[in-house]
């Protein structure tokens, strides 16, 4: 990670106009991305060796509660921290109005980013949960909505309602015409979650270069290697997995204002098990699920779940399912409501979460499938379901 993070920067025409002592925000913020606590400290090093003085700003819409404090615990939590980075982290949630896109969309900036004299937005490129578009997640997402903090996210947000999550692309011009945008690192990650690709772009090729990024990012994200699943069972959702807590490119399942679908891999039942600890009780995407745990629930902090909701427009990813005191009973509920005749031809797959897909557990129903299919490799015999004393699903792997 150092020689790559050094190797790219420095091919950067960008960087060698910056003069000694200007100030760099450095915009961070998405959470699970693979090792970002390294890209980012060897990144803050090179702008420090370059005299550059770097700080942090949090850029995650409303995340954290839509409070400073929560946004700077949010990023200890990926290892970013003033102690570990050894500089500044600046989480105002202060913002000012840039100007409007022609279909009326405010694209509100933060404050104390714009102030500064250069501004690095660090992001994963990887496709978005409910929309498709030559742009989704990624760099151009960061610099128009995660650095319009709460407001800005809010506002985008409901424009999606009408215009579509396309305006980013719009927006993100308009930033780059009004805000001292100095360059973008973009991050790439392989089917395994890990990452796989450290780049950076400068100001003029950042909205070309993150559209061809994304098409390598959708050739390499892990899914389901199976169709028309009866049930599937997440053991953990939460946002430090994915913004909607489960990705729906991997589920196919997604519904909000903005619009529903149910696509491969065609899941009749969704049951989610846990919320993940590093969510910070944070449940969005649990209205996904069709059945739940009662220690999931109570495993939730409802105001930063529904802050989260009501910014992105979807209040349908905050409501709570049908739950149970037990996995045992929460599975029998799956059966119940998939009109199967016998349990024994349940087409059931288990997984860790959407970003751990390596590792699965399916019933039997596919072993034909299995057996005609050479990327698929059984690690264990067929065997009952296990339970544990408390009638929970004993450990995945």
């Amino acid at each position: 990670i150092p020689d790559l993070v050094q190797s790219t920067l420095l091919n950067l025409l960008d960087i060698k106009k910056t003069k000694n002592g200007q100030s760099v925000a450095v915009a961070v913020g998405s959470r699970g991305i693979d090792k970002i606590d390294l890209v980012l400290l060897h990144l803050l090093k090179f702008l420090k060796d370059k005299n550059l003085k770097p700080i942090i700003i949090p850029a995650m819409g409303s995340h954290g509660g839509a409070t400073k404090e929560g946004q700077k615990a949010l990023l200890a939590k990926l290892g970013i921290t003033e102690s570990s980075m050894d500089v500044p982290i600046v989480p105002d949630m202060e913002t000012v109005s840039i100007g409007k896109l022609s279909c009326g969309t405010n694209i509100h900036f933060s404050q104390k980013a714009l102030a500064a004299d250069h501004i690095i937005a660090v992001n994963r490129v990887k496709p978005h949960t409910k929309f498709n578009a030559d742009i989704e997640s990624g760099l151009c997402k960061m610099l128009t909505v995660g650095l319009g903090k709460a407001e800005g996210a809010y506002e985008f947000h409901c424009s999606a309602v009408n215009d579509t999550f396309k305006i980013i692309e719009d927006a993100a011009k308009m930033v780059m015409g009004n805000c001292n945008i100095l360059l973008g690192l973009a991050l790439l990650e392989d089917g395994h979650g890990s990452l796989s690709h450290i780049e950076a772009i400068e100001k003029s090729s950042i909205i070309d270069r993150e559209k061809k990024l994304l098409k390598d990012a959708y050739r390499m994200m892990g899914r389901i290697p199976f169709n028309d699943i009866d049930i599937l069972i997440i053991d953990f959702i939460g946002k430090d997995i994915s913004g909607i807590g489960m990705d729906s490119n991997v589920t196919g399942r997604h519904r909000d204002i903005t619009g529903d679908f149910y696509t491969a891999p065609n899941v009749k039942r969704i049951f989610v098990r846990d919320l993940s600890p590093d969510s910070d009780g944070n449940g969005n995407g649990i209205g996904l699920a069709d059945v739940t745990t009662k220690r999931l629930v109570d495993a939730l902090d409802i105001e930063k779940t529904y802050i989260n909701a009501l910014t992105a427009i979807s209040l349908e990813k905050a409501a709570i399912p049908i739950n149970f005191d037990t996995d045992r009973k929460a599975l029998n509920a799956c059966l119940l409501a998939t009109g199967l005749r016998s349990p024994k031809s349940a087409r059931i797959v288990r997984i860790k979460d959407t970003k751990n897909l390596e590792v699965i557990q399916v019933s039997k129903a596919f072993e034909d499938e299995i057996l005609s299919n050479q990327d698929i490799k059984t690690v264990t015999p067929w065997g009952p379901v296990k339970f544990d004393e408390k009638e929970n699903l004993t450990r995945l792997f």
